[in-house]
């Protein structure tokens, strides 16, 4: 008919409707407490480790590959075996994109975290911080704490939802399944510690790979859906390069512009003590309310995210169509 556009491919089809329900599962159920695949992953992935570990680089890269490069093949074949019923590929990639995806887990864990804060009990916000952030909670304070909640919310709406949405429109299930599979495998063996330094230094390096179109895309959607474009976009120019990741730095600073606090600084790991640079200098300080403002940013965030997958998969149909 006049006027109407081309249709979106089928697998752009399935990915929308799979991503769409995946996403409202996350949203109504979150994790499950209890067989999370993927903590069935790191479970096979320390087993891999026990038998692997030496001292070496090139023991590393083979633990890389098995672990990821086996998640990606187990995500193409069960994407093949699926791809005769629309139904059965609609399902499958939900189920992706609800086991890969922890934007509910995240936002939960932060705002348990803040409800301690707010009563006054800095023990048992000091309890719940492992849940969520790395550092050594015993030297926070109630400010430090939360400002460590904003950063990891901030972190951790690039790593656990928009990187895997942005692979997962890419190459679909196998690309879901696999950036997860790289990003736990950096949470595992990626850190300095005396064990992971050659180990870890592939799985390290794949995540920062993996990871670096989804940080920027966090950091734009975050500066248009925050309070304060202008200070984000000033943040993270200023800001984001001295940070030493270089994917957490443009998020964690576009995150302080948009809510206008201050982020980053002296904070510990394990007992090593990291003098960070200050992200968006000219903010204030993070208060405990921030913790909520960070949430509410992450969650628009992720559906803005949703948006920009699909229409960019329509976009790339459409100059397919027009180059044949």
């Amino acid at each position: 008919m006049p006027g109407r556009g081309p249709r979106p491919s089928r697998a752009t089809r399935v990915f929308a409707c799979g991503a769409t329900v995946g996403l409202v599962a996350d949203l109504l159920v979150g994790d499950p407490r209890r067989g999370h695949p993927v903590a069935a992953f790191g479970r096979a992935a320390a087993a891999v480790e026990r038998r692997l570990w030496r001292d070496d680089r090139g023991r590393g890269v083979l633990h890389t590959a098995l672990c990821a490069g086996g998640t990606v093949a187990l995500g193409a074949l069960a994407a093949r075996t699926a791809r005769r019923s629309r139904p059965a590929s609609v399902a499958l990639t939900a189920t992706s994109v609800w086991a890969v995806v922890g934007g509910t887990t995240l936002g939960r864990e932060a705002r348990a975290i803040a409800g301690a804060l707010e009563a006054g009990d800095l023990e048992v916000a000091r309890e719940r911080m492992p849940h969520l952030v790395g550092r050594d909670p015993q030297a926070l304070d109630g400010p430090a704490m939360a400002r460590a909640v904003v950063e990891s919310v901030a972190e951790n709406t690039s790593d656990a939802v928009v990187g895997a949405l942005f692979w997962g429109a890419v190459a679909g299930v196998p690309g879901l399944l696999g950036f997860r599979a790289v990003n736990t495998l950096d949470a595992m063996v990626g850190h300095k510690s005396p064990r992971h330094r050659r180990y870890g230094w592939a799985s390290a390096r794949l995540d920062d790979l993996a990871g670096w179109p989804g940080a920027r895309l966090t950091a734009v959607l975050a500066t248009v859906a925050g309070g304060d474009p202008r200070g984000a976009v000033r943040a993270w120019r200023a800001d984001a390069g001295g940070h030493p990741s270089p994917n957490a730095g443009p998020v964690e600073a576009a995150f302080a512009g948009a809510l206008g606090v201050r982020l980053g600084g002296t904070l510990s790991y394990g007992g090593r003590v990291e003098h960070r640079p200050v992200l968006n200098d000219g903010g204030r300080p993070v208060e405990v309310t921030d913790i909520e403002r960070a949430v509410r940013l992450s969650r628009r965030v992720t559906w803005l995210t949703l948006a920009a997958c699909v229409g960019g998969r329509i976009l790339t149909d459409t100059v397919k169509r027009r180059t044949k």
